[in-house]
């Protein structure tokens, strides 16, 4: 029996009820913090800023203090970076990214804790604990393997206020508000380029500190990216997933099959 990991992020986002299928309610017309008192229980309070969930107004107030632009005198502000917080325990859990109290002995990746540096761990070892019960693809956590089977469901609970997409995931909309935004909060410090998702900042910085964590365990090869090693494992293993709809052929990256459909049956 697999046991389920929690990790907390550097907002405490652990209130949150992420699997349940609300039917989002906004105010198209505001942008500000916003709470939806309801009479039906499933409906949540909604913050119209970053577009998370709570299921109690109490829940959402405090997630508000995230969002002040004035520091008030209850935040918690971290003594080594710009970072506030609106508990002891979230800025606890933060200062253990600058102590390197849970690092990873082979990217050196420092974690907010034992638990999350665990999940960390898998993504150098390979395991992948959790399995879909339709496909059989397989994720390092259970969170990841909930948001997948949204695939096979079609449930994408998630809509744009701007645009008319919809998402499986809150994380998923939140990323896809910065097309609308053009922000770019995630800075390099040693070139001016900037990103909107903290994960392509994090392989970016590879490129300066020439590391290349996710190593072939057949060959010498070793890449920056855990998806560049996994395309390269199907060398090995002649895996071919991606199967073109039109005729009988199949590749082992999907950049292969787009041109393959582009050459051989575009007009």
């Amino acid at each position: 029996m697999q046991t389920r990991l929690s990790c907390f992020s550097d907002t405490e986002s652990s209130v949150e009820n992420k699997d349940q299928p609300f039917e989002i309610k906004t105010e198209s017309d505001s942008n500000d913090i916003t709470e939806h008192p309801h009479d039906d229980k499933s409906t949540p309070y909604l913050c119209t800023v970053c577009y998370k969930q709570f299921t109690s107004k109490d829940n959402l107030n405090y997630h508000k203090r995230m969002h002040s632009a004035v520091k008030r005198d209850d935040m918690y502000s971290c003594t080594q970076c710009e970072k506030s917080y609106s508990s002891q325990r979230a800025l606890s859990l933060h200062m253990n990214i600058h102590s390197g109290r849970y690092k990873c002995r082979e990217c050196g990746k420092c974690c907010l804790d034992s638990s999350k540096l665990a999940v960390h761990r898998r993504s150098h070892s390979g395991e992948k604990p959790f399995e879909c019960t339709v496909c059989g693809k397989r994720f390092t956590t259970s969170d990841n393997l909930v948001k997948h089977s949204r695939i096979h469901s079609g449930e994408k609970q998630y809509k744009c206020r701007v645009c008319d997409k919809a998402f499986s995931g809150s994380g998923h909309l939140n990323r896809h508000m910065r097309v609308h935004t053009g922000e770019k909060p995630y800075k390099c410090h040693v070139c001016d380029k900037a990103f909107s998702r903290s994960g392509d900042l994090n392989t970016h910085m590879r490129v300066h500190m020439g590391e290349k964590p996710y190593k072939c365990y057949l060959c010498d090869k070793a890449f920056t990216k855990s998806g560049d090693l996994n395309r390269h494992m199907r060398v090995h293993t002649g895996e071919k997933p991606y199967k073109c709809s039109l005729c009988d052929k199949s590749f082992g990256d999907s950049s292969n099959l787009q041109q393959h459909k582009r050459h051989v049956h575009s007009n």
